[in-house]
């Protein structure tokens, strides 16, 4: 197995390259495309369908934004969490949907990136659904695991012989410590999530914003006292600033 850390368009990209074929742990954004199809053809020197497998972690665009695309291109499966429904449902999830791609955007312009087209279904039927512990399809050496909290249907991948973690974004690497996603919609699966990740004792996690990384019983101690007791949602934190906002206006 070897683990190859490609830099995407906001987030990093981690693909798995065994002989029988390639591992993408997470769906990207749809800006990535085009760069992990050369990356695969011209410098791995395999044929785009030796891509066998992606997980979607989240709904999220740098997550799920290539996923559907890729399946057509390369004739991959697309797994994701064995959760029902849709997570941009409804009206809300519409909303939320365009809230999600804009923010987005922002990320990348804060990085200086190019303005790239990031638009992608809010919904995705998966080819396989995947429960937690579960060991990924065609490559056994990946174990799933239930991490919700951020949604309600993230996922990370325990790579059960170097015991290491893709955690995708329970957390985030900030100014050199470890902080909770934003948003966090279901703040008691999100201790959870930490507290089972905690119990693990993993050689390293793989963050899909910081690399891998080491963290102590410290850091995880400073996680989990940031990680918040109510819902951490765009509409609360639309709500806070208003308040903030009528507050000075006073």
């Amino acid at each position: 197995m070897k683990l190859h850390k490609l830099e995407g368009y906001i987030q990093s990209i981690y693909l798995v390259e065994y002989e029988h074929g390639l591992l993408l742990l997470d769906g990207c954004s749809r800006a990535d495309i085009s760069m992990l199809k050369h990356f695969i053809v011209g410098q791995l020197h395999r044929p785009f369908s030796d891509l066998k497998l992606v997980v979607v972690t989240h709904m999220h665009p740098d997550h799920a934004g290539a996923a559907a695309k890729l399946r057509r291109l390369s004739g991959c499966d697309v797994a994701a969490a064995n959760v029902p429904g849709q997570w941009y449902s409804g009206v809300d999830g519409k909303l939320m949907h365009l809230t999600d791609i804009m923010l987005a955007k922002w990320v990348a312009k804060r990085m200086k990136k190019p303005r790239r087209n990031l638009w992608y279904a809010r919904t995705l039927t998966p080819d396989i659904k995947l429960n937690d512990g579960d060991a990924l399809p065609g490559f056994p050496e990946w174990q799933t695991l239930f991490t919700q909290g951020h949604t309600d249907r993230d996922l990370s991948l325990y790579h059960v012989p170097s015991h290491a973690v893709y955690v995708a974004d329970l957390m985030v690497k900030v100014k050199g410590r470890y902080i909770p996603p934003f948003p966090v919609f279901y703040p008691n699966r999100y201790r959870h999530s930490l507290k089972k990740i905690m119990a693990m004792e993993p050689t390293s996690l793989i963050l899909a914003h910081g690399g891998e990384v080491y963290p102590d019983a410290e850091d995880y101690q400073y996680l989990l006292a940031r990680a918040p007791s109510v819902p951490m949602t765009h509409w609360r934190s639309v709500k806070s600033k208003l308040r903030k906002a009528l507050r000075r206006a006073a």
